[in-house]
């Protein structure tokens, strides 16, 4: 191991920062950026998207000011960001297949394992204290989607990717499925190149899968519209015009990172974390609808999912029920629930045996047709 810098002594930077990456890849993370901490124009872009509405009922976006654009603000000091991104797809996990099973529950594919926060932070934690046996005592906090970070812009600025039309971090060499993190520092660190080129091109892939057009210009989603807005931020009612759209997806959307043609450089990880449990990456509708409330929370904890909470798991997967195929164990379970203390579940759980008798009223008049 390198000797911290003796008293006095200046670290040799350069030296460091290529260190820091060695680092980083040592620690699991697949690639590390060091940016500045000037974000003028995406505090410009970021108060456009906030002036038009689009973060919907996500007040946090514009709780903290500009110390979500000006790093030095939230953390005094700060002149540096490390940049740091973790693959997550597990690699028995596939992408679309469920998709076409309306009687399976689609759960982002970066929510069936573990929850990534606590297992980046503690990566960070030690990327910091092996800087910090280098050159002794410094400044510095780590961030996981965690505080009003701008980890995109970030990252880019950090030379990890592009942000594509779809409002992602796109690196040409894995695709989009990975997580961010950062390391605030006051170290002088030499910085990246900016990752300045955009491979979307034409492509509009991601603007013509996406099921409820919340993408409504390049790189700006309008999470009013958003799948994965509405089934893990919103907290009331999903609007009734994006119900049929949900489909099966009961927590998040990666529709259009899916059908992104960089998605299949994506590199499967080798963290055991990430592998789904409780088969949540196959589970029947049927089968988590059921589901008490003590075993969601048994088998939710550590997981991703646990923040939405059961009420708002029940709604979400009553819409994806009703938009099942019609079956008497379908319409079982939504019945079982119309008693359960919740407005809000039992909104959504009429409305879901409204559809579903709906289809038993098609598949009756096309029996009598046959």
């Amino acid at each position: 191991m390198t000797q911290p810098s003796p008293a006095g002594d200046a670290p040799d930077l350069d030296r460091l920062a290529e260190l820091i990456k060695t680092w980083g890849r040592e620690l699991g993370f697949q690639q590390v950026g060091i940016t500045d901490v000037d974000l003028a124009e995406d505090e410009a872009r970021l108060q456009r998207w906030l002036d038009a509405g689009h973060h919907g009922e996500m007040g946090f976006m514009a709780k903290h000011g500009t110390r979500r654009t000006r790093p030095e603000e939230l953390v005094p000091g700060t002149v540096r960001v490390i940049s740091v991104r973790l693959d997550y797809l597990p690699a028995e996990v596939e992408t679309t297949r469920m998709l076409a099973r309306p009687d399976k529950a689609y759960v982002s594919r970066y929510a069936v394992g573990r929850d990534y926060h606590k297992l980046m932070r503690k990566r960070l934690a030690h990327l910091a204290k092996r800087i910090e046996d280098t050159v002794g005592a410094f400044g510095y906090r780590a961030f996981v989607d965690s505080a009003p970070v701008m980890e995109r812009a970030l990252a880019r600025k950090a030379g990890l990717g592009w942000v594509g039309k779809n409002a992602m971090l796109l690196n040409p060499r894995a695709g989009s499925l990975f997580f961010l993190g950062e390391l605030y520092t006051d170290l002088p660190l030499p910085v990246d190149a900016p990752f300045e080129a955009e491979h979307c091109g034409r492509c509009s892939a991601c603007r013509s899968a996406c099921p409820t057009d919340a993408i409504v210009e390049d790189k700006v989603v309008d999470a009013r519209r958003c799948i994965s807005y509405h089934t893990i931020e919103l907290h009331g009612p999903i609007p009734e015009e994006f119900r049929a759209a949900m489909g099966n997806r009961v927590f998040g959307c990666d529709d259009c990172q899916l059908v992104c043609p960089f998605t299949r450089f994506t590199r499967t990880t080798r963290e055991d974390d990430f592998s789904p449990r409780h088969a949540l990456d196959r589970a029947d509708l049927t089968t988590l609808f059921a589901w008490s409330e003590a075993e969601f929370l048994d088998k939710t904890a550590g997981s991703p999912i646990r923040r939405i909470g059961y009420e708002r798991w029940l709604r979400n997967l009553a819409v994806g029920l009703g938009n099942a195929p019609w079956s008497e164990a379908v319409e079982a379970v939504l019945r079982a629930r119309l008693p359960y203390p919740s407005d809000l579940v039992r909104e959504h759980v009429r409305w879901a045996l409204d559809r579903q008798h709906e289809k038993r009223q098609q598949l009756i008049a096309v029996s009598r047709k046959a």
